[in-house]
């Protein structure tokens, strides 16, 4: 029950924040920012230098919260089975990886945590379903138009497609009314911020993406 409400979160919430750093300390304070913002689903990618304690804090922090919030932590970039194992007992909730690898979704199969591989293929998408992945990550998302999905969800209509890389506040909501489950939102989350060293700017930034998918959503059921 506890991956299937996760995974209805995704959906609901529409934003996963993928947080890279040069630092446990520059990752910690960009998914903190980002939480203030209104984005609740947080990736910690294994690029960051220490990002199992991140991850370990970060999930400390969520679940110590009075009154309890909805916060997620997982991990990103993970690209394999022994990466992920060790991201789960960190205080993983969900894993993220770039490409298909077999071996770590059976890892998170076997715990029951949800797995969101990246694929660019019918053939990659066809195969990570086979194995039971209910969110696929279209990634690199900027090689593609939001039209992908629906050239996608023609042979394939039953897939839940994540794209992630290339969305901004410019085209999110024509990824989503082309059928996106959720988006990754990656670099432009952060840019600003880390050009201007001020990461308060990330708040404003992940506010507006939640302000922005609310408003999509809403247009969609009108």
């Amino acid at each position: 029950m506890k991956k299937l409400k996760l995974l209805q979160q995704v959906y609901n919430e529409g934003i996963v924040a993928v947080i890279r750093g040069d630092s446990a300390e520059e990752a910690l304070a960009m998914a903190r920012q980002t939480i203030i913002g209104g984005i609740n689903l947080i990736e910690i990618t294994m690029t960051v230098p220490g990002a199992l304690q991140v991850i370990e804090l970060l999930s400390l922090e969520a679940a110590s919260t009075e009154p309890p919030n909805n916060v997620v932590i997982g991990a990103g970039t993970v690209l394999d089975a022994e990466t992920a194992r060790a991201a789960i007992s960190a205080g993983s909730a969900f894993i993220v990886s770039p490409s298909l690898s077999e071996s770590t979704i059976e890892l998170c199969h076997r715990y029951r945590i949800p797995v969101m591989p990246g694929c660019m293929t019918i053939q990659e998408i066809q195969r990570a379903m086979e194995l039971g992945v209910d969110v696929i990550k279209l990634f690199p998302g900027n090689l593609y138009q939001p039209s992908v999905i629906s050239a996608i969800k023609g042979p394939l209509p039953q897939v839940n497609i994540m794209p992630t890389g290339g969305v901004d506040l410019d085209n999110i909501s024509d990824w989503l009314k082309a059928g996106a489950y959720a988006i990754g939102i990656g670099s432009d989350l952060t840019k600003e911020a880390v050009r201007q060293k001020n990461y308060h700017l990330i708040r404003e930034r992940a506010a507006q993406y939640v302000a922005a998918v609310r408003l999509t959503r809403a247009q969609q059921l009108q």
